[in-house]
């Protein structure tokens, strides 16, 4: 019932509670947390941690004072501590015959088109090899108002990046109540939310609103769940105290499961169509024409010309001869090397240019008019 056993790509959000304890990181916890991330990887399923923890490590490490850090403090901590951090996950990866692979992200990485391109590159490569990517935001470097603000979104924004099936955030309750059950016995748990309407959203502001260590509480998580059900993810809120806590959901321990709008494809397809501004068009022949309109990647050898000047990543205008739009992409080539193999076959490419990014535009990147399926 959560979709943790069929989803195909994974994003888990670890927080603060879970990792840091009194001596350091819960090594004990971590260990367990890994034998549930190598069960899932045994089963063929792709998981990627965000992973908060460094600034709780470092401050230790730097022997800071308990007060509220400020800025410059918190950036020290954050150094001091992410290596800590990788420490800890890469000797919870090994036993289990896993490798952690670090990653710091900014909230331009995945807000600015050609970076989050480029950060979605490198996880897409990583998860291929069977890594398990562990993301953090950059703290070292990133200012208040660049941040993502906690963790959660940072979550949801990557498991938008990826195209995944499902977000866990891991919290210090079962799930999203009616009510805080802490303060009323009367409160009831929500298993599972089938759309996140303004009533809902409306419980995280009394129910568990501050639950979790750190900046997330149910507000933000419910935030986070927005994100990911537009991006068509699915979302599950769960007890991460607990020694495996992915199979303990399996197992029907208490969650709440929140359901995507959409498809993850859909969703992509639908940002390429609507929210980006095209930089330029390819003319294609219609033979090419053709085969964009039964789904298939677009090859050079069927470009036409190229109009405008784009950079590798921007979107494109796709256009037959007569001037008809027939889908909008993002192309893999920036305007003057796609003018230097219109018309080569995919084999001629690399010689022309010194390297090969594969077809102008990838059939996962391109999104058809509305008139053109037909």
């Amino acid at each position: 019932m959560s979709g943790l056993a069929t989803a195909r790509r994974i994003v888990v959000k670890v927080g603060s509670s879970l990792l840091v304890g009194q001596a350091g990181a819960d090594r004990v916890w971590l260990a367990a947390f890994a034998a549930d991330v190598a069960r899932l990887r045994a089963r063929g399923q792709q998981v990627l941690v965000v992973s908060s923890g460094a600034v709780a490590l470092g401050r230790r490490r730097l022997s800071l004072p308990r007060r509220a850090l400020t800025l410059p403090e918190k950036q020290a901590a954050a150094a001091a501590g992410q290596s800590a951090l990788m420490r800890a996950w890469e000797e919870a990866l090994v036993p289990v015959g896993l490798h952690a692979a670090q990653i710091l992200l900014t909230r331009d990485d995945t807000e600015v088109r050609r970076r989050w391109l480029n950060a979605r590159a490198t996880v897409e490569t990583l998860l291929g090899l069977g890594v398990v990517p562990v993301v953090n935001e950059n703290d070292t470097v990133v200012t208040e108002e660049l941040r993502y603000g906690d963790n959660d979104r940072l979550a949801a924004r990557v498991a938008q990046m990826i195209g995944a099936d499902l977000l866990v955030l891991l919290s210090d309750v079962d799930g999203l109540y009616t009510k805080d059950p802490r303060h009323d016995p009367s409160a009831e748990h929500l298993p599972r939310v089938a759309r996140l309407t303004p009533r809902i959203e409306a419980m995280a502001g009394g129910a568990d609103a501050r639950a979790g260590m750190g900046t997330g509480g149910m507000a933000t998580k419910l935030a986070a769940a927005r994100i990911a059900s537009a991006a068509g993810c699915a979302t599950v809120i769960t007890l991460g105290q607990r020694p495996q806590p992915l199979r303990a959901v399996e197992d029907g321990a208490r969650a709440t499961i929140i359901e995507p709008s959409t498809t993850p494809a859909a969703a992509y397809k639908a940002w390429i169509a609507g929210s980006l501004a095209p930089a330029g068009a390819l003319v294609v022949d219609e033979g090419a024409a053709q085969a964009v309109r039964r789904g298939k990647s677009l090859l050079a050898a069927g470009v036409r010309r190229i109009e405008g000047r784009f950079d590798k990543g921007d979107a494109v205008v796709v256009r037959d001869e007569a001037g008809e739009e027939i889908a909008r992409g993002l192309v893999r080539y920036e305007a003057e090397d796609a003018e230097k193999i219109c018309g080569l076959k995919s084999d001629a490419i690399e010689a022309a240019l010194g390297y090969t990014s594969g077809p102008l535009v990838h059939a996962d990147d391109l999104a058809l008019a509305a008139h053109a399926g037909g």
